[in-house]
């Protein structure tokens, strides 16, 4: 199975088609949405082609494809344009008998951990700083901003794919990556 990240996306239609387009390119079988989807929020500048609509109607299409949590810029009135759901603070899926704990960040974060196990993952956005790193014996992913990147990063997303986490640029170049010791049952 290959997972497609993209977080704080903020409203940008320009990103999301690029976004979109590598999902497609890469072949991936679902899309994790890391919160902070139409909204730029009070301390971030319009994104490029600002157009919540647009974003919704386009994610829309990807409905049945999509796992989503709720970042710090989302809000209930959101649900009523986005057709999946996406109100939940945190979300899990299971993968090569590990946990995958999926969140924006605002809430749990490497400062404020869930309850994890050995060599489960924590895949949060929030910060739009792309981070692959194993701290105290759990995995702490962050694919960055789609739309706003900080620190001098690149617009970027992650696959993940038999236990490599690949963090990406827009025209694919990987920028950061960890591989996930392989869980034997």
């Amino acid at each position: 199975m290959k997972i497609f990240f993209v977080s704080d996306i903020h409203g940008s239609s320009f990103y999301l088609k690029k976004a979109i387009k590598l999902y497609e390119d890469e072949k991936a079988n679902y899309i994790v949405i890391l919160g902070d989807v139409m909204y730029h929020g009070p301390r971030n500048p319009l994104p490029k082609e600002y157009n919540p609509e647009a974003v919704a109607n386009l994610l829309n299409e990807y409905k049945d494809k999509i796992i989503a949590v709720r970042g710090n810029c989302d809000s209930e009135i959101d649900q009523i344009l986005i057709k999946y759901p996406m109100m939940s603070d945190y979300s899990m899926i299971l993968y090569n008998n590990r946990r995958i704990f999926l969140t924006h960040g605002h809430i749990y974060n490497e400062n404020n951990l869930p309850n994890l196990s050995k060599n489960d993952v924590l895949v949060q956005g929030h910060t739009h700083i792309p981070v692959a790193k194993k701290q105290n014996d759990i995995y702490i992913l962050n694919p960055g901003s789609i739309s706003l990147p900080r620190n001098n990063f690149p617009n970027s997303y992650a696959i993940l794919q038999d236990d490599l986490f690949q963090i990406k640029d827009l025209e694919g170049n990987i920028i950061k990556e960890i591989n996930l010791i392989k869980i034997i049952p």
